[in-house]
């Protein structure tokens, strides 16, 4: 579908708040599960597909029903937002998972790495086309990122994780190829973590994002944050990316950012003059629906530093742990804030 051509175009960073009948949301409560964590889900297997079909149809209404511009599937068919694809590559043991320690210091489960990483099979595939089926929409569809994915894995077989996280790069392209062969409007790479490990992030992210998107012609986006407010509490966010300026260098037209709970400092946007930002405005650590001028003032805000034409409005990150109505709420508000801001420059 042809992208938007006003101002200040919104739309959402991936996820939708999954229903209640379709997972146990008690369970993902504080989750972020990077191998599999198949019993989350309140449907039986032989149902599941149908299931997490109509719930995505629910997603894509009440993102076109808030009058969001640019839409994805709500990602309701993952358990996290990375887990999906990468548990789906060879080379890699689910099974029996190694530990490493998260953005927030605690250990976690992750696959080890066995072997050579490969994609066998189209993993995002038929979700992509389902999107496309069900909305007349500019439609964007999420992976993680290499560097991410390299991140939230045990290397038992790679002379580094820069090899391995090059692996991953090669199977993000060609997953990422037949997205857009299938309709997809834009694709991102989430890489939340590029700020666990700025060192190595320094030595080779920009490396491994620009095999990732090579041949992509859609627009693409890459997507930093510090962590689902759920998770991460909004007291320990800092105010500034330790990696952000480095971005600049990948070939990514669009660069999406947290700014709204962690009160970013946007003068670092300086850094990013030639990107089109994705910027945060929407806080997702209150509950709290914010009004559309405070959506407004929060786009202005970034106005000082960003052309209108390269400023897209969005939420901080996905919004997977909200409750429903309030992702809906906060979403409409969106919509509303950009309008006004939208009329004062038109």
């Amino acid at each position: 579908m042809p992208l938007p051509t006003h101002f200040l175009p919104t739309t959402v960073v991936g996820s939708y708040p999954q229903p209640d009948w379709l997972v146990n949301r008690q369970m993902l409560s504080k989750v972020v599960p990077r191998t599999r964590m198949r019993e989350i889900w309140r449907i039986p297997e032989e149902f599941l597909e149908q299931a997490q079909d109509d719930a995505t149809v629910l997603a894509i209404r009440d993102m076109e029903r808030a009058g969001i511009d640019i839409i994805t599937d709500g990602e309701m068919r993952r358990e996290s937002y990375s887990n999906r694809f990468a548990t789906a590559l060879e080379g890699l043991d689910t099974d029996n998972p190694g530990q490493v320690k998260t953005r927030s210091g605690t250990m976690t489960p992750v696959p080890r790495v066995v072997g050579k990483i490969r994609r066998s099979r189209p993993v995002e595939l038929r979700d992509m086309q389902f999107l496309r089926a069900n909305t007349d929409r500019p439609a964007k569809i999420t992976l993680p990122g290499p560097f991410t994915m390299g991140q939230q894995a045990k290397n038992e077989f790679y002379r580094d994780d820069e090899e391995m996280a090059m692996d991953f790069a090669e199977a993000v392209n060609a997953e990422a190829r037949e997205l857009q062969k299938a309709g997809a409007d834009i694709i991102q790479l989430d890489e939340p973590w590029l700020r666990n490990d700025p060192e190595a992030a320094k030595r080779y992210a920009v490396r491994v994002i620009n095999r990732a998107l090579q041949g992509i012609t859609v627009p693409t986006v890459v997507h930093l944050c510090f962590g689902y407010a759920a998770v991460v509490p909004g007291s320990t966010k800092p105010t500034g990316y330790s990696f952000l300026p480095g971005l600049a260098e990948c070939i990514a037209q669009q660069i999406s950012i947290e700014a709204a709970q962690p009160k970013l400092d946007l003068g670092v946007l300086k850094e990013l003059a030639g990107k089109r930002i994705m910027l945060g405005v929407l806080d997702l650590g209150d509950d709290n629906i914010e009004i559309p001028e405070l959506v407004a003032e929060r786009i202005r805000a970034g106005l000082k530093f960003v052309a209108p034409e390269n400023l897209i409005p969005a939420p901080d990150c996905g919004m997977k742990y909200l409750a429903r109505d309030v992702a809906f709420g906060k979403l409409k508000a969106l919509a509303a804030g950009a309008a006004i801001v939208r009329r004062e420059i038109s």
